[in-house]
């Protein structure tokens, strides 16, 4: 949105209104070349628009363009520092609303997950730590269990409570390689819990994955599921 918003002013919505009245046809030609090219772009801009600014002004919009291509300075209705602080003021409300709803989506997110644990925590074979994870072996391996300290093998599938799948090594067909002191507290603590052959779910509280600020695929104070296999401990 914000990037939007600056490439328009950089490209030229800035340069300038003024007051043409010129009536546009409803169903212009659309022959030549520059016929083309102008209705592509038109249409290419409005797209955009659709999403970058929702609640955009048809007509102030339009307008505005006339006004720019005409370049015609003196009759211009706002000047480029009105403009500024109008794109500005736009920017502010902008972020105000989306901090409004990121707070809401995680405390939406966050009484989901507390409420999805205290049910979990009553089935059988599911233990909880002292942290709030939870845990459930599905197979026990023999192997030793991994310190912190340790780089394991895995194979796993991540879920949200909704049960989306987010990533999956299983799904791309190779296990990963990582430090248990590299990823998230959950997988740290979990995974020193599983002897090495395991196969474990690991119910994970936002606090113990990636708490209010979510990453690109999962959002703000989200629970997290992990069917993790420890495949090898300090794999060569």
């Amino acid at each position: 949105m914000r990037k939007t918003l600056i490439a328009l002013t950089v490209a030229g919505v800035m340069a300038g209104c003024s007051s043409s009245q010129e009536a546009v046809p409803e169903d212009p030609a659309l022959e030549s070349t520059d016929e083309k090219v102008s209705y592509g772009m038109g249409l290419v801009m409005g797209q955009r628009m659709s999403n970058d600014l929702p609640n955009l002004k048809m007509e102030q919009f339009l307008q505005g363009i006339q006004h720019g291509h005409a370049g015609d300075e003196e009759q211009t209705r706002m000047s480029r520092e009105e403009i500024q602080e109008a794109l500005m003021a736009y920017q502010t409300q902008l972020q105000e609303q989306e901090s409004a709803q990121a707070e809401e989506l995680a405390k939406k997110n966050q009484e989901a997950g507390e409420q999805f644990l205290a049910e979990n925590a009553k089935r059988d074979g599911v233990k909880t730590t002292e942290s709030g994870l939870q845990y459930e072996i599905l197979e026990e391996g023999d192997g030793e269990k991994p310190t912190a300290e340790d780089r394991v093998q895995v194979h796993y599938t991540g879920e949200l409570i909704s049960g989306e799948v987010f990533d999956s090594s299983r799904e791309r067909g190779e296990p990963v390689t990582f430090g248990l002191n590299q990823v998230i507290p959950g997988w740290t603590e979990g995974l020193q819990l599983m002897p090495e052959g395991s196969r474990a779910k690991l119910y994970i509280p936002a606090e113990l994955a990636y708490g209010p600020g979510g990453n690109q695929r999962i959002g703000p104070n989200e629970t997290l599921v992990f069917d993790v296999e420890l495949l090898e401990i300090n794999p060569e």
